[in-house]
């Protein structure tokens, strides 16, 4: 009997020690059932995704719920991101986040618009004291949409510590109901130095994969030498939902003993842009696909755990070594691989040619380069390995290198635009070529006396731009000296293609009106229930200005009982 509760004792303290968050602190945020779109730290475009993507069954409107007792303690509202968002803080020290919102409860939307109206801007940070807004666990504090960056509508809901690092809100007990295990879409083996290869190879190689009727998969035997690392596609689903995730935890096992693990419990928004250097960075930006390293390459990332040499497999000459992959998702539904490998030493095989030009870029140093009127600072610790870098300029265009390569801050472009007349200076910006048309998009700059300067996230080409187009404004649902007493709305779609919208400001009598703009859809939209508008007759003007200062005025007369 001391033996039995010996052993549940020890068991307990096993889960407890696995998961000490509390389990029914946190109530779902929505009365549907939870049906995932995205996973807590799935793979996204330079970031961890920090928090759950959860389903609103295609449409918005639905009653987002506080998850627990609080106080609304941040509310943010942005053309991009998160959109409407809120934050509410709980007396156990957490978080919760609420996003892409379609609009706030009552009481917390009056707050908002008090404070835009006050602040003559949509867009608007706010940090209510914190017995301002206080809320009641399962009461209404927002409805669900589609703002900001959502692809689609959804509630973007998170959990965040008191250092502001996200958790997985499913070790909190919001359930998801999952029975279905990872799937592996490939296997990659790299060749570290240059003595090493794989298949007879020095180049990365794909691994042919073989699913097996149980679930997991093996891959085809290679044979390989030296120091190697092995790489994956993965992903999960949920049951009820197609959508490709992310899985919660990879292992892997060399020879019976544990060598890696990733463990997607939790990060910090400060180093959520390594996921670069986590993922094949050159494969992502070439073939769209998200290869995941299953080696430690001196990446900063906290969710890679103490591993034996960092993941990587030495392949001896004439050996035979078994290595494993263990990929679970949240609901621990486990994936194997197994790849068996015969260490084969071979001379004849050359290394990898490398590219060397005459810029060598290291990452302990701030490097200049320039020629004709370009000119490029590369700031220390911008880049994780040493390279070379191809550095060209003709006339108005640079190439610098190409975005193969993961930036962990921003590049210096300068360009001098001292013959160019004071009008057209004006007017200029750095443009980023992208795609098979090298369409320019805009990346911020500023004109510093007859310096143009711009800030590059990435590698690849780039050019000088001119736009002396402004916007284009048009009513969608209004026409001139039109009776639109019945109307809740005023709609009107602004647009400017070469340098996209900076701002825009709308009066109506002189009286500046709040206007929600949709950049999805380039939509401008006044709610007539904000009270602003009250006379019969009424004089709109709408200016909208582009990045580089060009500006487009309309009006038009509208009248309201």
């Amino acid at each position: 009997m001391r033996l039995i509760l010996f052993f549940l004792l020890l068991f307990t303290l096993s889960t407890y020690s696995q998961n000490n968050y509390p389990q029914d602190y946190f109530a779902p945020p929505l009365e549907v059932p939870l049906v995932l779109a995205g996973t807590f730290a799935e793979l996204r475009s330079n970031h961890f995704h920090s928090g759950l993507d959860i389903k609103t069954q295609q449409r918005e409107g639905l009653k987002v719920l506080a998850s627990a007792d609080g106080f609304v303690s941040r509310i943010k509202v942005s053309h991009y991101g998160y959109g409407k968002a809120l934050y509410i803080t709980h007396p156990n020290g957490y978080t919760t986040v609420y996003a892409h919102l379609q609009k706030f409860s009552p009481e917390i939307e009056a707050y908002v618009k008090k404070q835009q109206y006050t602040k003559e801007s949509f867009e608007i940070e706010l940090f209510p004291k914190a017995g301002d807004l206080l809320v009641t666990k399962g009461n209404i504090v927002a409805y669900s949409g589609n703002t900001g960056g959502s692809a689609g509508p959804h509630l973007h809901f998170e959990i965040r510590d008191k250092n502001e690092h996200p958790i997985n809100p499913m070790l909190f007990g919001i359930n998801v109901k999952d029975s279905t295990p990872p799937f592996v879409k490939a296997v990659y083996a790299y060749p570290i130095e240059k003595h090493s290869h794989v298949n007879h190879s020095n180049s990365k190689q794909k691994l042919r994969l073989i699913p097996l009727q149980n679930g997991d998969y093996t891959v085809e035997n290679i044979e390989a030498y030296g120091k190697i690392g092995i790489g994956i596609i993965t992903n999960d689903r949920q049951d009820y939902a197609p959508n490709k995730n992310g899985v919660d935890n990879i292992q892997t096992f060399f020879n019976g003993s544990k060598s890696y693990e990733l463990d997607f419990s939790s990060f910090s928004f400060d180093e959520t842009k390594h996921l670069n250097r986590l993922i094949d960075y050159q494969h992502y930006k070439e073939e769209k696909e998200r290869i995941q390293k299953l080696f430690n390459d001196e990446n900063p990332l906290s969710i890679l755990k103490p591993s034996f040499n960092n993941g990587y497999l030495n392949i001896k000459d004439s050996t035979s070594s078994i290595f494993k992959i263990k990929i679970n998702d949240y609901k621990n539904n486990p994936s194997w691989i197994a790849l068996e490998i015969k260490g084969v030493k071979n001379d004849s095989i050359k290394p990898e040619a490398k590219k060397i030009t005459p810029y060598l870029i290291k990452t302990d140093q701030t490097t200049n380069l320039k020629e004709g009127k370009f000119s490029v600072d590369i700031y220390k610790d911008t880049f994780y390995d040493d390279f070379y870098m191809d550095f060209e300029v003709h006339n108005d265009t640079l190439i610098l290198h190409d975005d193969i390569l993961p930036v962990k801050k921003n590049i210096s472009i300068s360009y001098d635009v001292s013959n160019f007349s004071d009008t057209d200076k004006s007017k200029l910006y750095i443009a980023n070529l992208l795609g098979y048309s090298k369409y320019p998009a805009y990346i911020n700059s500023s004109l510093k006396g007859d310096l143009l300067i711009g800030r590059a996230k990435n590698l690849g080409t780039y050019a000088l731009a001119l736009d002396t187009i402004p916007p284009t404004i048009s009513s969608k649902n209004v026409r001139d000296k039109q009776w639109i007493s019945n109307y809740r709305f005023f709609k009107i779609k602004i647009d400017d293609t070469p340098s996209g919208i900076s701002n825009y400001r709308a009066t109506v009598n002189g009286k500046w009106i709040l206007m929600e703009y949709d950049y999805k859809t380039k939509t401008l939209t006044h709610d007539f229930n904000d009270g602003i508008v009250t006379d019969t007759k009424n004089n709109l003007k709408l200016i909208v200005t582009d990045n580089v200062g060009n500006s487009s005025t309309f009006e038009i007369l509208f009248y309201r009982k």
